[in-house]
């Protein structure tokens, strides 16, 4: 099985170790399949002298306690964490290894991922059962079954409330520097009048209280309310959350940081749990947080290089790229355009002349100008795309002729407003051709015939891209 994927969304160290039970003993029997580049930037010194499928030892020393810990996991088909302190390193180091599918029978897989920091954590000292582990794994294997992370996350903390025991777990992402949170998902049980949905209490006010969560964690893993002693602790630094937690029911809580590339990126907990079950709990929300930072970081990633993909960086809107994957899902079928649609082709009238004469500064000021006020369009359905240096498409979907004649009229009527870029608009309604790509033939060439006639009233501006 082919396991990258899941290698490289760890931002982490990791790789893949295999176990080969037909060799009795020896260096050949424990090799590394692969790694995740953080892992190759730590044994190698360049990433061309890496090498899969090779003996552990090619990287680092030779290790009696890390072949035991290799040979319980092959053995016993169970993850395994440790924590301890590393001499070599001066340094602790946590450590889990993670059996994984394989398939030959007589190469059994593990991933193998670490941290490591100067000072140690007494909490991760004490090591998790493999059952919640496990458990653990299991769940978060979910986030590889489908495309929809967010679905994913959702069935994710619902099996996470169900291990714990408790009435309700959520996962909040945040972003400090921004002064900013959203609710990524959340389970609660449905069944208890008391219980809300967590969208009632994220009020703007609510930041404030996000702020006070790295206090009361104190650079520690995790923050546990188990008892009227602990909430009171609590309101000493947090008053209002706790005022906010006894209104919404809650009188037990577990809270743990997710975390990537030390910044913390949002909060896992649980909430209204069995006392007795705190310990468990702890493992089960330590163990995911720490999966969860990984997955969740790397989905952030992808979604900031689709965004970097199809936008235009000087004016927000979609830009060319967008354009033509758009065309060619509608024409493959994929993504088909919803007729009734409107086709509204614009381009920039002098911007060549200002270039030339106050400098592309102003001209890329000209541009966002003319972006903004396509922005300004009333609709919902429209789709903006810059698709060249002076030239604007917009789709509109699912729209009416009336309607496309009403946008129409209002493209126009701030086309040539004083003191904004003016430009001109050429339009096409499917009703008149509803192959998407003829209606922006037409639009194109109708905006050129509104373009001649501008320049014949303003011919102090010079015309770009003149058609010959």
């Amino acid at each position: 099985m082919d396991y990258k994927d899941l290698l490289e969304s760890f931002q982490g160290v990791a790789s893949i170790l295999a176990v080969d039970l037909k060799v009795e003993s020896g260096d050949s029997r424990y090799k590394v399949v692969d790694g995740n580049e953080a892992y190759k930037r730590t044994v190698v010194k360049s990433l061309d002298e890496f090498e899969q499928n090779v003996p552990y030892t090619r990287y680092i020393m030779k290790a009696s306690n890390f072949e035991s810990l290799l040979e319980t996991v092959a053995s016993s088909g169970k993850p395994l964490h440790t924590y301890f302190d590393i001499e070599l390193y001066n340094a602790w180091m946590e450590v889990f290894y993670l059996p994984l599918k394989s398939d030959d029978p007589d190469r059994k897989l593990i991933l193998f991922t670490y941290e490591m920091n100067q000072k140690a954590n007494v909490d991760k000292l004490t090591d998790i059962t493999p059952e919640t582990a496990t458990n653990v794994i299991q769940t978060c294997l979910k986030l590889r079954e489908t495309d929809d992370f967010k679905e994913s996350m959702k069935e994710v903390v619902k099996d996470i409330r169900r291990q714990c025991g408790s009435q309700r777990c959520s996962v909040l992402m945040t972003d400090y520097e921004k002064r900013d949170y959203r609710l990524l998902c959340e389970d609660y049980d449905r069944d208890d009048p008391n219980q809300m949905p967590m969208e009632s209490f994220l009020t703007e006010e609510f930041y404030a209280v996000i702020e006070t969560w790295p206090r009361l964690i104190n650079k520690s893993n995790c923050f546990i309310i188990t008892s009227e002693g602990d909430m009171d602790n609590a309101a000493e630094i947090a008053p209002e959350w706790i005022a906010s937690l006894k209104d919404a029911g809650i009188n037990t809580i577990v809270i743990y940081p997710l975390r990537s590339v030390n910044k913390t990126i949002g909060y896992i907990w649980a909430g209204n749990f069995p006392v007795e079950k705190t310990q468990m709990i702890k493992e089960t929300l330590g163990l995911t947080a720490f999966i969860l930072s990984a997955e969740i970081a790397n989905d952030q990633n992808v979604k900031k290089m689709k965004i970097m993909s199809s936008t235009d960086l000087l004016t927000g809107v979609y830009n060319r790229n967008a354009m033509n994957n758009r065309i060619s899902y509608d024409v493959n079928g994929e993504d088909e355009i919803v007729k009734p649609f409107g086709v509204f082709f614009i381009d920039v009238n002098g911007l060549k002349t200002i270039n030339d004469t106050q400098g592309h500064l102003a001209g890329d000021n000209l541009l966002k100008d003319v972006a903004t006020t396509l922005k300004e369009l009333k609709s919902d359905k429209a789709e903006i795309y810059r698709v060249g240096g002076d030239e604007f498409l917009i789709i509109t979907p699912e729209t009416m002729r009336d309607d496309f004649d009403s946008l129409k009229e209002q493209l126009i009527s701030m086309s040539e407003r004083p003191g904004r870029a003016h430009y001109a608009v050429g339009a096409c309604h499917s009703t008149e051709y509803d192959d998407v790509r003829r209606a922006m033939q037409i639009a194109d060439a109708r905006m050129y015939d509104v373009k001649e006639e501008y320049y014949s009233r303003h011919p102090e501006y010079e015309w770009h891209n003149k058609p010959v």
